[in-house]
């Protein structure tokens, strides 16, 4: 059973094999912090980091068994998004998901649902996509795929989400599901869907805790923070 971790306002967090220093400084490297970035000098694509060749060319399943990779889909804006149908603070940023897909969509963005959890089966997910309206890609993704991803982000836990340019560069490491976060999401998104070569890079501050974030193998609730049963892909069933 995975070890549960949570955080101190709305956390669901733990996935994966924590990233090592070098790891943590390659991203720091390629991402830097917003706030910090509004006065550098614009970037171009180019000058920002590839997509890790794991996490790029990971051979994904659709819904219907068929396979996809992410390095299919070079010249299209990405939004990967970590995510599972237990997921309390998934859910809850859908909505702004669902929003941004509408939005950008026709100009070349694409979201894709990364499913983390073996134990989803496709009819639950069919079920959880009615349910949410969801209206982007639904896909598995393979372990290896995933830990490359965490690597990436140095934590633990999902929903956590990835912007990706038309060139197939890193653009932007969030976090969590909460609302800061979400906000920032769809601000780097709206730069890089319209050729804003000024678009900063977004990296989560790693001395921060998400403020929505879910445990993969502990089932939470519609309210952010609230873990419940452990539901490991072991399925185990204690409380």
């Amino acid at each position: 059973m995975l070890a549960m971790l949570l955080s101190a306002l709305t956390a669901c967090g733990g996935a994966g094999d924590h990233a090592g220093a070098n790891n943590a400084a390659a991203v720091n490297s390629a991402n830097t912090n917003t706030s910090a970035a509004n006065a550098e000098t614009v970037k171009k694509s180019s000058d920002y980091p590839p997509l890790a060749e794991k996490a790029a060319n990971a051979e994904m399943k659709n819904l219907d068994g068929s396979p996809t990779k992410v390095s299919d889909r070079k010249g299209k804006v990405l939004l990967l998004n970590m995510w599972a149908t237990w997921c309390g603070p998934c859910r809850g940023e859908m909505p702004a998901l669902v929003k941004m897909q509408e939005e950008h969509g026709p100009k070349g963005f694409e979201i894709i649902g990364l499913n983390t959890d073996d134990g989803d089966t496709k009819e639950m997910i069919e079920k959880f996509a009615e349910e949410m309206k969801l209206n982007y890609t639904l896909v598995w993704s393979p372990t290896e795929q995933q830990n490359a991803l965490l690597k990436i982000s140095n934590f633990n836990g999902i929903p956590q989400s990835f912007v990706i340019d038309r060139d197939g560069n890193l653009r932007g490491v969030f976090r969590g599901g909460g609302k800061a976060e979400v906000k920032k999401m769809e601000e780097l998104v709206a730069k890089v869907v319209n050729g804003d070569d000024g678009a900063s890079p977004s990296q989560p501050d790693d001395a921060s805790t998400p403020d929505a974030t879910a445990t993969p193998g502990v089932k939470s609730d519609t309210t952010p923070g609230i873990n419940e049963k452990p539901a490991s892909k072991e399925k185990s069933k204690g409380n």
